[in-house]
């Protein structure tokens, strides 16, 4: 697949950050995101009634305009406590791919959708930028928007806010509203001298060169089947019907012991709904709890992993998280388990996007008809909703060698399907 670069500029804000708004602070949960960039893809189909170039246009202009409300994604990171919001702007890229979307969409590989992306989301720098965006058309008219946007600002929920509003703006539906973008975390999540503190479970890309990422897709009808069996076992009857990225979460994570004998799970919390006052859904930053779960036992029971992921999160709520952040005990338990790197590898993380209006991300011609990421975790994966809602398309990585493994488990061949044609 070959991707010509047409266009590469930077695009600033509409209006000037005002001077009192240049210090943008970080929490402690912002300093301890992930040092990675979130990269995700949405491919609409082709709409000939809207050229190319009144797109460009629109989306340039639009994308102008939302960086006036996401001002801290115009700036650049200024240490560890701050970012400098200094309008310096975000890059913005076209391509033209000498190929039909179909030929993604049919056989949707990695190495390829990366070449969507407005640079190698593994290497740059956030002391360059922090948001880059690329727009690529391809032969048949179809369209694919990367977004890419350094995890030290925003978490899931932050980047699906970033997309709604900017397509929001693009199709006229939204003015420029600041309202519940900028939320100031730092009284709830006071930061702290991180020196030295560092994730060895998101190594650099070279170190990732062993591991292999892949889509697997549990669709409407395998996932209803999936949720009934795992909550029909007697293990854990209160649980009952356990919801679909419980399912799933669960499945996964007792494939990953079977093939790879990880028998730890963390999952990604939103906090915003659990604190009390609850935080304005398009809050910008990292406002997740990583909530963990333990499984000693010999013999895979998913009901009853089910109902550990189901407990773990439950537990998540306002008291227990600003109890374990008192007195700086959660920076404090990272460091040590990071200082550890033996800790480390019996680790699986799990993000889910699911209920991220990603599907509703509609530019003013039509909305998505697949939403991809690239996203590289060491051993981890990305939960997606299918563009139904009821279906979920997990992004799995792991070693090569654990991935054939995983692939073989029973669980997984009976209800997954490998990088679906979409």
């Amino acid at each position: 697949m070959e991707v010509q670069i047409m266009v590469k500029e930077n695009i600033k804000p509409s209006f000037s950050t005002p001077q009192h708004l240049k210090n943008y602070k970080l929490s402690l949960l912002d300093q301890l995101a992930p040092p990675l960039y979130i990269p995700i893809i949405f491919f609409y189909p082709s709409t000939p009634q809207t050229s190319s170039k009144e797109k460009s246009d629109r989306l340039k202009k639009s994308l102008s305009e939302t960086l006036t409300l996401f001002y801290p994604l115009a700036g650049r990171i200024k240490n560890k406590y701050s970012i400098d919001c200094n309008d310096e702007g975000a890059s913005y890229t076209e391509s033209h791919i000498t190929e039909k979307m179909s030929m993604i969409l049919q056989d949707p590989q990695v190495h390829q959708l990366e070449k969507l992306l407005p640079f190698d989301s593994q290497e740059m720098s956030p002391d360059e930028e922090i948001l880059g965006v690329q727009v690529n058309h391809f032969d048949c008219g179809g369209m694919a928007i990367s977004i890419c946007i350094w995890h030290q600002i925003a978490d899931g929920s932050a980047v699906a806010s970033f997309a709604t509003t900017w397509a929001a703006v693009a199709s006229g539906e939204v003015t420029t509203n600041t309202e519940g973008i900028i939320y100031d975390c730092t009284s709830i999540f006071p930061p702290q001298n991180t020196q030295g503190f560092s994730w060895n479970m998101f190594p650099k890309k070279d170190a990732l060169s062993n591991s292999v990422l892949k889509s697997f897709l549990f669709d409407r009808s395998e996932l209803a089947a999936l949720r009934e069996k795992v909550g029909n076992r007697s293990s854990l009857a209160c649980l009952g019907r356990p919801p679909r990225v419980e399912t799933v979460a669960a499945v996964i994570w007792g494939a990953v012991i079977e093939s790879t004998d990880v028998n730890t799970a963390l999952i990604a919390v939103n906090l915003r709904k659990r604190l009390i006052p609850p935080l304005p859904e398009l809050s910008l930053g990292n406002i997740f709890h990583a909530a963990n779960c333990l499984e000693n036992e010999n013999q895979i029971d998913y009901n009853n992993l089910a109902g550990k992921i189901h407990e773990s999160i439950r537990i998540v709520k306002d008291d227990y998280v600003r109890k374990i952040h008192e007195g700086g005990k959660y920076f404090e338990f990272l460091k040590h388990v990071t200082e550890n790197p033996n800790l480390m590898k019996d680790v699986f993380g799990f993000s889910s996007w699911c209920r991220f209006p990603f599907y509703e991300v509609d530019f003013g011609w039509e909305k998505p008809i697949w939403i991809a990421t690239t996203l590289k975790l060491n051993q981890g994966a990305i939960l997606i909703d299918t563009k139904d809602g009821e279906g979920i398309e997990a992004w799995v990585t792991l070693p090569k060698e654990d991935m054939a493994k995983f692939q073989q488990i029973p669980y997984i061949c009976s209800y997954a399907s490998f990088n679906p044609t979409i």
